[in-house]
């Protein structure tokens, strides 16, 4: 059987488990003759199929993301490592990037940094800038690391094992310019597709019954961070709009609503009211 004849068998196959199937078929054969996707199907249609292939196309049939196959995915046009300790960037995500780009910054944290794909994005954007990935898989912190690395940012990108759950995590991190955060918004209770559940870090996506319970935490907390005039920018669930302003709006902040390419709610950018206002920190926070 040729590549040619070999696709079309396994884009068959995966159709009952992914809505794309000719896609992820074509990405895993390349993966197998160790060529780019283009290169193969412009010229080599008609070689002999690698024998891994067909493990390959049995992970995916068992709903394995195509990701985790390959190790790396593509965000903001750069390529990340990726493995099961992180959660897998999404074209979504890159809202949280645009709208961190419309923003005057030196120094960056971006709490619960995972693949560091948000916290790198916008540093490779701004040369001048330098950053802190925090979170509380040291997982994670290892795969940041290689991709910090990897994309030429080790000298401007530190990682460190924080954990917003627990008392003490902010500090001797100082103040920052620009916060991004992804943090779990997954209700306990949500049915996720079984290439999220099975695979995808359970620590990273739930976030109690409303997924909810980590703004709750993360929110109040960084106004101790931001330095005066600084943003955060946080990425929410699309449902999420009204319950995670309110709860910014209560910790101080006034928020802007951004939406993605599908028109979806998708980030939420806070400034300190006091401050925006030229009134200086709230009493509250004194």
């Amino acid at each position: 059987m040729n590549v040619a004849a070999a696709l079309r068998e396994a884009a068959a196959q995966l159709a009952e488990t992914s809505d794309t199937a000719r896609l992820d078929a074509e990405l895993l054969m390349a993966e197998a003759l160790g060529v780019d996707r283009s290169a193969m199907l412009l010229g080599r249609m008609q070689d002999d199929v690698p024998r891994e292939f067909a493990d390959l196309i049995a992970r995916r049939a068992h709903s394995e993301p195509v990701a985790y196959i390959l190790g790396h995915q593509e965000f903001y046009g750069r390529e990340f490592l990726v493995s099961p300790e992180v959660l897998i960037p999404r074209g979504d995500s890159e809202t949280i990037v645009d709208a961190a780009l419309t923003c005057d910054f030196e120094r960056v944290l971006d709490c619960g940094t995972g693949s560091g794909a948000l916290l790198l994005s916008v540093l490779a954007e701004r040369p001048e800038a330098t950053g802190v990935g925090i979170d509380a898989s040291l997982g994670a912190l290892a795969v940041a690391a290689v991709n910090a690395a990897k994309l030429g940012l080790g000298d401007r990108a530190h990682m460190l094992s924080r954990n917003w759950r627990e008392d003490g995590w902010k500090d001797g991190l100082g103040q920052f310019d620009l916060i991004l955060a992804n943090p779990p918004y997954v209700e306990n209770s949500a049915d996720l597709a079984p290439s999220v559940a099975r695979f995808e870090p359970s620590q990273a996506l739930f976030s109690g019954d409303e997924g909810l319970d980590d703004y709750r935490i993360l929110i109040p907390g960084l106004r101790d961070l931001l330095a005066p005039g600084g943003a955060a920018i946080i990425e929410i669930g699309f449902l999420q709009a009204e319950a995670v302003t309110q709860i910014a709006e209560k910790a101080g902040f006034m928020v802007k609503l951004h939406h993605d390419l599908a028109k979806r709610p998708r980030a939420l950018h806070l400034v300190e009211r006091a401050r925006a206002l030229g009134l200086g920190k709230p009493a509250a926070s004194r």
